[in-house]
This record gives structure tokens, C-alpha cells and sequence, in this order.
């Protein structure tokens, strides 16, 4: 794990430079403040390098801090009672994660990176004192709750009940919308999407070639897969039908 300070108060500092082009300080959690106040808060936050499958911090941790994904997809993960395990959603470019920090809980999924991925590490008493200071800061975090409720809610409508080969078909234009456009789409290992969708690895495996026979996909490399728009919204129309 890369841990690198950001300093804003040096103009020169490669760090603070890249935070100020940063592509997704409109979209972030930040987006809300000028120049002056990042001045102040730069020298608070940690950019973390996670290489993909290392965690970000785990379920039942205490909350010390939230977290902004600058690139990359993260996944969350619990098990159930029988010590299964699931994933229960994904998070990506843009996306706060970690809330729980906020009302001083520990974390209720283990998050895992699953690409190479660029995190912003905030901590939770940065973000109490922005809230209390700033205006734009109270309905930020209120709309950064939301889209994870939102998220979480269409997870469970659209990858976790119906036809199979519907959730994996919801999966890939969901990873695709996670995916910058003319970059190859992460593609789960079969066991990832059994425990995405509630499936066995053998009907996840079935699935997927399935779905590279009718051309929806294509593998791009270990762990990744083009996926073709046109086909992909075809083949939910159909399964629709």
C-alpha cells in the first residue's frame, strides 16, 4: 500500500498538484469548497494506492475515517451466518465510502479493492469540523448518503432476485457504468459473481461463456472483459420480453 501526504500549502509539491487537476473534486465530497478552503484541509489527507484484492479496511473496524475513490472499483463484503460470503455492492470513481466513521460506528462491510485503485483518506474529525464550518458541506454528505442507500437498494432489486442470467446481465452494465469509457471492463472471477448473485460458480462460469458466444462480451486479459453496448442492452431487452 502507497501512502503519500497531500500538500496543498506547496504549490510545487507534485501531490498538491494533482489534487488541484483532480477529475473528480467537482463529483467528491470536497466539491463543495473554494480554493481557500482546500488550502486548508489539504495537508489532512492521505492519497492510498491499493493494489486489487487488498482491503481498505475491514468489517467491524472502528471508523477513524472516510474514504473518496479517485479511480478504480471497490467491492463490499460480509458473510453470512452459515459463513458464506457475499458481496453486497460496488463502489467507484467518485464514490464516498466508509459513511459509518461519521456517526462513530465501526464499519459494517469489508471493503476490498478490486482493480488498482486511488483513494482519498479523510478523517472523521476533518470532515465533523468542515460540517460545521461550511454551508455546502451538511447537503453534500446528506446527497453522498443517498446515492449509497440508492445504490444498496438497486443492488438488492436488480442483482439479488429474478432469473440469473438477468442479475449477470444487470452486473456487467453496472460494471460498464463503473468502467471509463475505452477502458476494458473488470471482469469478477466466476466465484466474485456467484457471490455477487447469489449463483454457483458453475452457473456463473455457463453464463459468462454464453455470453461471449452471443458476443456480449469479449475477454481482454486476466480479469477483464469488453463488454458490447448494443449487445448487452439487446439481450436485456430480450430477457425482458
Amino acid at each position: 500500500m502507497a501512502i503519500v501526504a497531500l500538500y496543498r500549502g506547496d504549490a510545487r509539491h507534485p501531490q498538491a498538484q494533482a489534487c488541484a487537476a483532480c477529475e473528480v473534486r467537482s463529483q467528491a465530497l470536497f466539491g463543495a469548497l473554494d480554493d481557500e478552503g482546500l488550502d486548508r484541509i489539504h495537508t489532512r489527507i492521505v492519497s492510498l494506492d491499493l493494489p486489487p484484492d487488498e482491503p481498505v479496511y475491514g468489517r467491524g473496524d472502528a471508523g477513524q475515517a472516510v474514504f473518496t475513490i479517485r479511480s478504480g472499483i471497490v467491492r463490499f463484503e460480509r458473510s453470512t451466518e452459515h459463513g458464506d460470503r457475499r458481496i453486497v455492492r460496488l463502489a467507484g470513481r467518485g464514490d464516498l465510502i466508509g459513511q459509518e466513521a461519521l456517526l462513530q460506528r465501526p464499519y459494517a462491510d469489508e471493503a476490498v479493492a478490486c482493480t488498482p485503485v486511488q483513494l482519498c483518506r479523510l478523517p472523521r474529525h476533518l470532515v465533523d469540523e468542515l460540517a460545521a464550518s461550511s454551508g455546502g458541506m451538511p447537503r453534500e454528505l446528506m446527497l453522498r448518503w443517498q446515492s449509497a442507500l440508492d445504490a444498496a437498494e438497486a443492488w438488492v432489486a436488480d442483482l439479488s432476485t429474478g432469473p440469473a442470467r438477468r442479475r449477470l446481465l444487470r452486473l456487467l452494465e453496472r460494471l460498464s457504468a463503473l468502467t471509463e469509457p475505452g477502458q476494458a471492463v473488470w471482469l469478477p472471477r466466476r466465484e466474485e459473481i456467484g457471490a455477487m448473485l447469489d449463483i454457483t460458480v458453475e452457473t456463473a462460469s455457463r453464463m459468462i461463456s454464453q455470453l461471449r458466444r452471443e458476443g456480449v462480451l469479449a475477454l481482454a486479459g486476466p480479469r477483464h472483459a469488453t463488454v458490447d453496448g448494443r449487445a448487452l442492452a439487446i439481450a436485456l431487452r430480450a430477457d425482458a420480453a
